[in-house]
């Protein structure tokens, strides 16, 4: 009997999970072609190259997507449960709710520990291949961004200003000016025109211009000597319009998989960050005893010279006098002592800077560590919290629940985030800003679990609406024989 009450609220479970977690990975994709939009356009990439990248940056995401999916079919499960009466009538057979939640909680807990191998193992050789075909693509695809009034020499071969771009997309060119780049045994030619236009072109692999009212400037006499170059005159061809194709294969051929970036800390899997993490503090280390030293040396010479000017060979004082030097010398004494202490304050800001920029990189190897197991907690919470909430408020569908699970993911994605930037600032221990938002949630999990194992009405609006009363009545005119008024 048991076994096959496992199965069917299990089966409840993943209709909806299933459901969830793709509607939040296509908005998840979407956000990051709304953010990475910008480096697509314009780079000659095929339909197939974009999804892969996609799909590459989609994977990175699924560390919060899953928490959030649990969360919200869990709600969904619970609430269509009570909405149906099936709790009531589970109770009412002596299946008390944790023996319901039993099974959604196994699964809950497999679900995070798979989280938590796929966060370690599989996402950072995805976050290798998004960033570096995100490198590629800007380095190796430039996009062919003419500025008005300069020479641009992105298309291989070829040297182009343009004098005025407009229209819609930019396809409208005035003033055209294009000159081939040829070796000593090449004919050099320039096209100058008075405006031309941007048109798709049949292949990709060629970039098609069409030009009006212009003129053709050839020189025909390549490797020839001298003397015939400057007997001979330059061929010029007069046209009303010119249509060009211009080979880019060089640009869009070329691999955009290629590593050529490895040192980074999100490539690495879990036990890898322990020694990345060793390693960096060490140096950190390593830095704040040579920047102590170092400082303290520039301050003792600034102390030094000035020391030197006075005249009284005397023990050192807590204050320096320099009363017994006159004229140009103290002058000098005073400017040079303070070059060096503006010396000093320019070294002590950049050290600050570089300081700043250390702590905040040991913070994010850190956190991004951490929360490859905090994130696989959160999924245990977030069932807990979000079970409860099915249970009690026992609405199901996607209204009231889905409003409360974007409400709970908002408090704690800002919370993440604000801590995060604590951390980066040096003001929190970046361990502790991985495992404050899972700190704060479990004891209202707890409670939440509390609150729905003992049949809390906790969002019933006629319990509110008594406990308000006494202080409402003060602001309500009574109605009572209002008939005989």
């Amino acid at each position: 009997m048991l076994k096959i009450l496992d199965r069917y609220i299990i089966k409840t479970f993943f209709g909806p999970f299933f459901f969830i977690f793709s509607v939040l990975f296509f908005i998840f994709i979407v956000n990051i072609i709304w953010v990475q939009l910008g480096q697509f356009m314009g780079k000659g990439l095929s339909y197939w190259q974009i999804l892969k990248l996609l799909f590459y940056l989609g994977v990175n995401v699924i560390s919060m997507v899953l928490p959030l999916t649990i969360l919200l079919a869990s709600i969904m499960s619970f609430g269509e449960f009570g909405e149906r009466y099936e709790l009531a009538a589970m109770k009412a057979a002596g299946i008390p709710l944790t023996r319901v939640m039993t099974p959604l909680l196994g699964i809950s807990t497999i679900l995070a520990i798979m989280l938590y191998f796929f966060s370690s193992n599989i996402i950072p050789d995805f976050q290798k291949k998004a960033k570096n075909m995100l490198f590629n693509i800007a380095q190796t695809k430039p996009a062919l961004n003419f500025t008005p009034g300069q020479f641009i020499d992105q298309i291989p071969g070829y040297m182009v200003k343009f004098d005025k771009i407009h229209g819609e997309s930019g396809e409208n060119i005035d003033g055209v000016f294009v000159h081939k780049k040829a070796n000593a045994y090449e004919n050099q030619q320039s096209i100058v025109a008075e405006k031309g236009k941007f048109v798709p072109a049949a292949n990709k692999n060629f970039l098609k211009l069409v030009l009006y009212n212009g003129y053709v400037f050839e020189d025909a006499f390549a490797g020839k000597g001298d003397n015939v170059r400057l007997k001979q005159p330059d061929q010029a061809i007069k046209f009303d319009t010119l249509v060009s194709h211009f080979d880019i294969s060089e640009i869009i051929n070329k691999a955009i998989e290629k590593e050529q970036i490895t040192d980074d800390y999100r490539f690495e899997s879990y036990p890898q960050l322990n020694k990345t993490i060793v390693k960096t503090k060490k140096d950190n280390q390593q830095f704040f005893d040579n920047i102590g030293s170092e400082v303290l040396n520039q301050a003792n010479s600034v102390v030094t010279y000035m020391d030197k000017g006075n005249k009284h060979k005397v023990a050192p004082k807590t204050q320096i006098k320099l009363d017994t030097v006159k004229g140009e010398k103290k002058l000098e004494i005073i400017y040079n002592s303070y070059n060096r202490l503006d010396n000093l304050k320019s070294t002590l800001e950049s050290k600050k800077n570089e300081y700043s920029s250390n702590v905040k990189y040991f913070s994010k190897v850190v956190i991004y560590q951490q929360r490859m197991v905090a994130y696989s907690v959160t999924c245990i919470i977030f069932f807990l919290i979000g079970a409860s909430l099915g249970s009690i408020i026992r609405k199901g569908g996607m209204g009231l629940p889905v409003i409360i699970a974007i409400v709970i993911f908002i408090i704690f994605y800002v919370m993440n985030v604000g801590v995060e930037n604590m951390s980066w600032s040096g003001k929190m221990n970046p361990y502790l800003a991985a495992w404050l938002p899972n700190l704060i949630l479990l004891p209202f999990g707890v409670w939440m679990t509390y609150k729905a194992l003992t049949d809390s009405q906790l969002f019933d609006a006629e319990k509110y609406k008594v406990l308000f009363k006494p202080i409402t009545k003060r602001f309500t005119k009574s109605k009572e024989h209002q008939r005989y008024q």
